[in-house]
């Protein structure tokens, strides 16, 4: 008895000496292949002699170190297959036989037949690993009918520590373990919490998940998964239109983990439907530099021994709610909302950095292309660029990115192009009509916006014979463009009335009226009135929202002394109704907030100056 015992002491010291190993390369990504093949080796050891209730924690100590390590490196089957055994080799200590039952009737069973011994709170600790598995293989519906039994309460209200004083003073060495049950219980519990939640949240039914996302933010845990309960309360109260709350919810998940970037991400969401430009452009920059962040790809998990909580939370559905942009994406819609809302120092800073990034072989360790597919086209953020440059009065740079685009596209268009009418009520656009997509149209699109831009640069620079020139030959590359409805073919400035059905249609119909605006402006500035007047009134043919069109046609009606008809033309651009916002055209495509200009303090008071009719 004396030489078993002694042989016993020998393997606690060997167990505890692999655990000591364990614990000195605690942090490292993954536990060693080495490490799990040692405390199996063991065990093997261990049940060649016929199980003992004397030495029952040894063997189980050894069997729940060698699961830890099966699950940290996703060998779930083999960990399942050794939780199996130790339960056999339980019932088979007190005469009892395993039947073929579900897991958690298993495991009833076997802590039922050491109630009252010393194994009954230790052998609590074993199926708090199966729970692991369901966990990380992302079998919920097992993990809620386990949470419905008794053992589970047990486990709740029993587990903890390695072992009592009893047993330090039955054992003269005692096995240690490589993660305290205890903090595996807690981190299993906020870790299912976050798991159904997300599971409820997919299924529409955020409301059932809240109070128990909220109550589970209390719970000790590592500080990024207590931000991932926030995180998924503020989602539910999104889900449930009360997006103030839901803001208050990121504010607790960034006041727990500052690099939370989902919380940045969708309080930016948030603010941009409650109109908040300002505050939606901050958590856009603080997003862009938290992403840009080494340590923002994997949160925090300081006090976790061996198993990720990112293990454990593998389900399709988490991950789809906790997705974020890649930190181009969100540079560009930086970018973009700083040139909207006139922050235009800001806004170029922004796109002169995104076009250097996409011009880099690497960005931040990734490879550009990557990102690139959650990028608009490389021609439409060179255009998008070119309005910022020309907002900050850079019409040089401007005209630059301008000719890039036209020397890459002109090479790839035909001599003209015949878009096919849309069925009847059709809303599906082909492929070759998305200004996204590769086809044709989108080059039309980026190559006429470009001679539109190089126009406006040129108005900058007060060129106006320039700019009347570069207006042209945007009309001209877009008259190339025909429109054939029910076997006609019309040139597209004969289709108005059809070409809002479809968003590049529009788009164009759009380019169209403001270089015919832009050209009109020209010519007065040059005194060609007549000119002027033609290109100004076609120009409200194919855009009558046109401002600057509209208050420019009054303006030279007034110089060929047609005030009256100046007057009304005035009065009636005054009085269009408040355009809705235009973020959804491209910033190309928006009325530009430069060149020429007229003062409508000094309109009305002509105007009044006239006098009544």
């Amino acid at each position: 008895m004396h030489r078993q015992q002694s042989l016993f002491d020998y393997w606690t010291q060997e167990n505890n000496d692999l655990v000591k190993i364990c614990k000195k390369h605690e942090g490292q990504k993954a536990v060693g292949p080495h490490l799990t093949s040692d405390f199996q080796k063991l065990l093997r050891k261990i049940q060649g002699v016929p199980p003992e209730t004397d030495h029952a924690q040894l063997e189980l100590s050894v069997v729940y170190n060698a699961c830890i390590c099966f699950i940290a490196q996703s060998q779930f089957t083999e960990a399942e297959l050794l939780l199996k055994q130790a339960a056999e080799r339980t019932l088979q200590m007190k005469g009892e036989s395993l039947c073929q039952l579900d897991a958690p009737i298993v495991w009833m069973t076997a802590v039922k037949s050491v109630k009252n011994t010393a194994l009954h709170r230790f052998l609590l600790f074993l199926p708090c690993l199966q729970w692991a598995i369901w966990l990380a293989t992302c079998q919920l519906k097992p993990i809620e009918d386990f949470q419905e039994t008794s053992l589970f309460e047990a486990i709740i209200g029993g587990v903890g520590g390695e072992f009592g004083e009893h047993a330090k003073e039955k054992f003269r060495i005692v096995p240690t373990l490589v993660m305290d049950p205890k903090r595996l219980v807690e981190l299993l519990q906020i870790c299912s919490v976050i798991a159904q939640g997300a599971e409820k949240l997919n299924e529409g039914r955020g409301s059932e998940a809240l109070p128990r996302l909220q109550a589970a933010s209390k719970l000790p845990a590592p500080k990024a998964l207590v931000a991932y309960t926030h995180l998924l309360s503020g989602s539910c109260l999104t889900h449930m239109n009360c997006p103030q709350m839901a803001l208050q919810c990121y504010k607790k998940a960034l006041e727990t983990d500052a690099q939370c970037v989902y919380a940045l991400h969708q309080s930016s969401r948030i603010y941009s439907e409650l109109g908040n430009a300002q505050a939606e452009i901050q958590a856009l920059h603080i997003l862009h530099l938290t992403l840009l962040l080494p340590s923002s790809a994997e949160p925090s998990t300081a006090g976790v021994h061996l198993l990720s909580p990112f293990l454990l939370l593998a389900s399709q559905s988490l991950k789809n709610l906790l997705s974020v942009p890649s930190p181009l994406s969100v540079l560009h819609k930086l970018a973009l909302k700083c040139i909207l809302n006139i922050r235009v120092p800001e806004g170029v800073k922004h796109y002169l950095d995104l076009l250097a990034a996409l011009h880099s072989e690497d960005h931040h360790g990734v490879k550009v292309h990557s990102e690139f597919s959650t990028l608009p086209r490389l021609p439409k953020l060179y255009l998008e660029a070119a309005v910022a440059l020309l907002m900050a009065q850079r019409p040089a740079d401007s005209m630059a990115l301008c000719t890039e685009v036209i020397e890459t596209t002109l090479e790839l268009l035909p001599e003209k192009l015949v878009i096919e009418e849309p069925e009847e009520g059709s809303e599906a656009l082909t492929q070759g009509m998305r200004e996204e997509g590769e086809g044709t149209l989108a080059v039309f699109l980026w190559a006429a916006a470009a001679y539109l831009l190089q126009g406006h640069c040129y108005s900058q620079l007060k060129d106006w014979k320039q700019a009347v020139t570069h207006y042209t030959r945007c009309v001209n590359m877009l008259v190339k463009v025909h429109f054939k409805r029910k076997d006609v073919q019309t040139e597209v400035s004969k289709a108005g009335r059809h070409l809002s059905q479809t968003a590049d249609l529009h788009i164009l119909q759009r380019l169209k009226g403001l270089s015919l605006a832009g050209r009109g402006i020209s010519f007065s500035q040059m005194d060609h009135l007549k000119e002027a007047l033609r290109d100004l009134q076609l120009s409200l043919q194919a855009v009558p929202e046109g401002i600057g069109a509209g208050l420019w046609c009054g303006e030279v009606l007034w110089r060929l002394d047609r005030k009256r008809e100046a007057a009304a033309r005035w009065e009636v651009t005054w009085n269009l109704p408040t355009q809705s916002s235009t973020e959804s055209l491209p910033l190309y495509a928006q009325e530009p907030s430069f060149g020429p200009s007229l003062d409508p303090t000094e309109l009305r008071h002509r105007i009044q100056k006239l006098g009544p009719v």
